[in-house]
């Protein structure tokens, strides 16, 4: 045998011996069935456990926070209409309440939005560039309203003729 060809089979074998190791080295890291590494391995554990869901239940958020600084309850919402600053910008929407101090402003963006939450004596709203209605209730009846665009429309207790309380209880809006 020439030594020229011996070198190429010692070249062939050192590269298969190559090959089956970095195979083994895989399998072992990989958890593949039959591999040298029979305990559970990162991959493994992933590959047979279900996968979360994400299940949006549209709280909104820090609702529990902005009940006990603000006495707003904020019930749920998809989002696009959100608790504001009112002192943040135009374009808000602006509700007034008789037991409150200030004006409680709302952002609205997208192209509609809806607000479940509980304001107590709203007499009044300003809307904005939405066209935006308001449900109510005083005692078991319940009222909706239309808020004029960027006009304050007078509403709860402010459009009963007996001058009863109203709760703001949902707001939607649509562009």
């Amino acid at each position: 045998m020439s030594a020229r060809s011996q070198r190429g089979r010692l070249a062939v074998r050192a590269l298969g011996a190559a090959a089956v190791g970095a195979l083994a080295w895989i399998t072992a890291t990989a958890g593949i069935p039959g591999g040298s590494s029979q305990e559970a391995s990162p991959t493994a554990l992933v590959a047979g456990e279900t996968p979360g869901y994400a299940v949006e239940d549209f709280g909104y958020p820090l609702a529990d926070k902005i009940l006990a600084e603000k006495k707003i309850l904020l019930k749920r919402g998809d989002g696009h209409i959100t608790l504001a600053d009112c002192a943040s910008g135009t374009g808000l929407l602006e509700i007034m309440a008789r037991d409150k101090a200030d004006k409680i402003c709302f952002k609205v963006v997208g192209s509609s939005g809806w607000l479940t939450l509980e304001i107590p004596a709203v007499y009044a709203i300003k809307g904005n560039d939405y066209t935006t209605a308001v449900d109510m209730t005083v005692g078991t009846e319940e009222k909706s309203f239309d808020v004029l665009k960027n006009s304050w429309t007078p509403v709860g207790e402010a459009a009963d003729p007996e001058g009863r309380d109203h709760m703001l209880v949902e707001i939607r809006s649509t562009k």
